[in-house]
Protein backbone atom coordinates (compact mmCIF):
# COMPACT_ATOMS: atom_id res chain seq x y z
CA UNK A 1 0.00 0.00 0.00
CA UNK A 2 2.99 2.29 0.51
CA UNK A 3 3.66 2.21 -3.24
CA UNK A 4 0.02 2.98 -4.00
CA UNK A 5 0.25 5.97 -1.65
CA UNK A 6 3.37 7.14 -3.51
CA UNK A 7 1.38 7.02 -6.74
CA UNK A 8 -1.50 8.89 -5.10
CA UNK A 9 0.92 11.65 -4.10
CA UNK A 10 2.21 11.75 -7.71
CA UNK A 11 -1.38 12.15 -8.92
CA UNK A 12 -1.89 15.04 -6.51
CA UNK A 13 1.31 16.72 -7.72
CA UNK A 14 -0.02 16.44 -11.29
CA UNK A 15 -3.33 18.03 -10.31
CA UNK A 16 -5.21 14.74 -10.53
CA UNK A 17 -7.47 13.25 -7.85
CA UNK A 18 -4.89 11.57 -5.57
CA UNK A 19 -5.55 7.87 -6.00
CA UNK A 20 -2.82 5.32 -6.64
CA UNK A 21 -2.81 1.64 -7.50
CA UNK A 22 -0.32 -1.24 -7.55
CA UNK A 23 -0.78 -4.80 -8.86
CA UNK A 24 1.36 -7.54 -7.36
CA UNK A 25 1.89 -11.15 -8.42
CA UNK A 26 4.09 -13.59 -6.52
CA UNK A 27 5.46 -10.74 -4.43
CA UNK A 28 6.55 -8.74 -7.50
CA UNK A 29 5.04 -5.44 -8.60
CA UNK A 30 3.88 -5.89 -12.18
CA UNK A 31 1.97 -2.63 -12.63
CA UNK A 32 1.56 0.76 -10.98
CA UNK A 33 -0.51 3.78 -11.87
CA UNK A 34 -2.15 6.92 -10.59
CA UNK A 35 -5.25 8.68 -11.83
CA UNK A 36 -4.73 10.41 -15.19
CA UNK A 37 -8.24 11.42 -16.26
CA UNK A 38 -7.27 15.07 -16.77
CA UNK A 39 -3.83 14.40 -18.21
CA UNK A 40 -5.12 11.83 -20.71
CA UNK A 41 -8.47 13.57 -21.29
CA UNK A 42 -9.99 10.15 -20.64
CA UNK A 43 -12.80 9.56 -18.12
CA UNK A 44 -11.75 5.90 -17.87
CA UNK A 45 -8.15 6.69 -16.89
CA UNK A 46 -8.67 5.71 -13.26
CA UNK A 47 -5.54 4.21 -11.74
CA UNK A 48 -7.11 0.74 -11.46
CA UNK A 49 -7.98 0.70 -15.17
CA UNK A 50 -4.50 1.86 -16.15
CA UNK A 51 -2.77 -0.66 -13.88
CA UNK A 52 -4.99 -3.52 -15.08
CA UNK A 53 -4.21 -2.64 -18.72
CA UNK A 54 -0.48 -2.53 -17.98
CA UNK A 55 -0.55 -5.80 -16.01
CA UNK A 56 -2.51 -7.57 -18.77
CA UNK A 57 0.05 -6.40 -21.35
CA UNK A 58 2.95 -7.44 -19.10
CA UNK A 59 1.49 -10.91 -18.55
CA UNK A 60 0.14 -11.18 -22.12
CA UNK A 61 -3.22 -12.25 -20.70
CA UNK A 62 -6.60 -10.69 -20.03
CA UNK A 63 -6.82 -12.82 -16.88
CA UNK A 64 -4.74 -11.61 -13.96
CA UNK A 65 -5.08 -14.83 -11.99
CA UNK A 66 -2.98 -14.83 -8.83
CA UNK A 67 -2.69 -11.04 -8.82
CA UNK A 68 -3.51 -8.74 -5.93
CA UNK A 69 -4.53 -5.11 -6.44
CA UNK A 70 -3.80 -2.38 -3.89
CA UNK A 71 -5.58 0.96 -4.31
CA UNK A 72 -5.85 3.95 -2.00
CA UNK A 73 -9.60 4.49 -2.52
CA UNK A 74 -12.54 2.09 -2.70
CA UNK A 75 -13.06 1.32 -6.41
CA UNK A 76 -15.99 2.77 -8.35
CA UNK A 77 -18.42 0.56 -10.29
CA UNK A 78 -16.34 0.78 -13.50
CA UNK A 79 -13.16 -0.27 -11.72
CA UNK A 80 -14.89 -2.96 -9.66
CA UNK A 81 -16.23 -4.49 -12.90
CA UNK A 82 -12.74 -4.40 -14.45
CA UNK A 83 -11.27 -6.03 -11.33
CA UNK A 84 -13.87 -8.78 -11.60
CA UNK A 85 -13.37 -9.29 -15.35
CA UNK A 86 -9.59 -9.42 -14.87
CA UNK A 87 -10.05 -12.13 -12.23
CA UNK A 88 -7.97 -10.27 -9.63
CA UNK A 89 -7.47 -12.58 -6.65
CA UNK A 90 -7.48 -10.03 -3.83
CA UNK A 91 -8.42 -6.37 -3.60
CA UNK A 92 -6.93 -4.21 -0.85
CA UNK A 93 -8.09 -0.61 -0.58
CA UNK A 94 -7.53 2.32 1.74
CA UNK A 95 -10.31 4.87 2.22
CA UNK A 96 -13.97 4.00 1.78
CA UNK A 97 -15.85 6.09 -0.80
CA UNK A 98 -19.41 6.68 0.38
CA UNK A 99 -20.28 8.66 -2.77
CA UNK A 100 -18.66 6.72 -5.58
CA UNK A 101 -17.48 3.44 -4.12
CA UNK A 102 -18.90 0.15 -5.33
CA UNK A 103 -17.42 -2.45 -2.98
CA UNK A 104 -18.80 -1.74 0.50
CA UNK A 105 -20.81 1.29 -0.61
CA UNK A 106 -23.12 2.09 -3.51
CA UNK A 107 -23.96 -0.80 -5.81
CA UNK A 108 -21.73 -3.29 -3.96
CA UNK A 109 -20.69 -4.77 -7.26
CA UNK A 110 -19.09 -7.96 -5.92
CA UNK A 111 -22.27 -8.85 -4.01
CA UNK A 112 -24.38 -8.65 -7.18
CA UNK A 113 -25.74 -11.98 -8.42
CA UNK A 114 -24.55 -11.06 -11.93
CA UNK A 115 -20.92 -10.64 -10.81
CA UNK A 116 -18.95 -13.54 -12.31
CA UNK A 117 -15.82 -13.28 -10.16
CA UNK A 118 -15.58 -11.97 -6.62
CA UNK A 119 -12.11 -11.16 -5.35
CA UNK A 120 -11.38 -11.29 -1.68
CA UNK A 121 -11.78 -7.65 -0.65
CA UNK A 122 -10.18 -5.92 2.32
CA UNK A 123 -10.76 -2.25 3.08
CA UNK A 124 -9.19 0.17 5.52
CA UNK A 125 -5.48 -0.33 4.74
CA UNK A 126 -3.64 2.94 5.40
CA UNK A 127 -7.11 4.47 5.47
CA UNK A 128 -6.18 7.58 7.47
CA UNK A 129 -3.33 8.56 5.14
CA UNK A 130 -5.32 7.84 1.97
CA UNK A 131 -8.34 9.80 3.26
CA UNK A 132 -6.12 12.71 4.34
CA UNK A 133 -4.63 13.02 0.83
CA UNK A 134 -8.12 13.21 -0.66
CA UNK A 135 -9.41 15.68 1.93
CA UNK A 136 -6.40 17.99 1.43
CA UNK A 137 -6.81 17.84 -2.34
CA UNK A 138 -10.50 18.70 -2.33
CA UNK A 139 -10.19 21.31 0.45
CA UNK A 140 -7.66 23.20 -1.68
CA UNK A 141 -10.07 23.14 -4.63
CA UNK A 142 -13.07 24.51 -2.72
Amino acid sequence: MDLALEDARAAKAAGEVPVGCVIVRDGEVIARAHNRTLTDRDPTAHCEMLAIRHAAATLASERLVGCDLYVTLEPCAMCAAAISLARIRRLYYGAADTKGGAVENGVRYFASPTCHHRPEAYGGLAEAEAAALLKEFFRARR
